[in-house]
């Protein structure tokens, strides 16, 4: 009997050691990705490779951008990966208009200020660290992308202050729930969405976007990440418009585009 036990619970000892050494394998399984996976030059053809020689592939020129890092230290939370940024910054120098929500520490806006034309306008939303505790949360919102909002919006000056790109760079300190869009309607040629990941907060500022692309515009939204907890409401509005929209899934990022044509 005791024998009986003793396998008993090291079957299941093993079976939960497999587990936490594949949990991640396994969530992954569990939320399979119901938008589709594209390649790059989806995208843009901008993104497809010269070649070199027979084994070597090389990028275009108009891919070849500025480029920075900063140090751990900054303790910075929810930053791009550098693929991901090299494909904003890419995208950014062919854009006269770009608008994104959520500017965090600015290290995105000042990549896409450092890369895009000299006469191009950025413009930023972001809330002021003095009204964070006014947000409220919405029945649908996940606690720990609501909680993410807070831990974000902790800044009122940003990588690019003071430096010379600066000037191309407008920051409207509002929640994008009471953002009125208007006077954007039609006008932006690239949009990233990388705000709150709150269900209200990615509804709201993905019908806004629609309203503001123009007619070959694109829109970026960032964190698809299907299974991971802070990422649940941004997977589950994008898959729930992808029924009617046409989006898709980059490979090799969290990034997800729609694009006008």
């Amino acid at each position: 009997m005791i024998s009986k036990i003793f396998l008993a619970l090291s079957f299941f000892a093993n079976i939960f050691l497999i587990y936490l050494l594949n949990r991640k394998k396994i969530k992954n399984f569990l939320h399979l990705p119901k938008i589709k996976k594209v390649d790059i030059t989806s995208l843009n053809q901008i993104f497809s490779l010269n070649s070199i020689s027979s084994n070597l592939k090389g990028p275009k020129e108009n891919t070849i951008v500025k480029s920075f890092s900063i140090t751990a230290d900054n303790k910075i939370v929810g930053m791009t990966s550098d693929y991901e940024a090299w494909i904003i910054s890419s995208l950014s120098k062919k854009s006269k208009n770009i608008f994104e929500f959520g500017t965090c520490s600015g290290k995105t806006t000042y990549l896409m200020a450092l890369n895009s034309d000299e006469d191009t306008q950025i413009t930023s939303i972001t809330l002021k660290p003095d009204e964070v505790n006014f947000i409220k949360k919405e029945n649908k919102d996940s606690k720990i992308s609501f909680r993410n909002i807070k831990n974000e919006s902790i800044y009122d000056k940003f990588l690019f202050s003071n430096s010379n790109v600066e000037k191309k760079i407008q920051i409207i300190f509002e929640n994008s729930l009471k953002f009125d869009e208007k006077n954007f309607h039609g006008k932006m040629d690239l949009i990233f969405i990388d705000g709150g990941h709150t269900y209200s907060v990615i509804k709201n500022d993905t019908e806004k976007s629609f309203k503001m692309l123009n007619s070959r515009g694109i829109i970026l939204w960032h964190d698809y990440v299907p299974g991971k907890k802070s990422s649940k409401d941004v997977v589950k509005y994008l898959e729930e418009i992808s029924k009617t929209k046409k989006i898709s899934h980059i490979k090799n990022t969290s990034l997800c585009y729609f694009q006008n044509k």
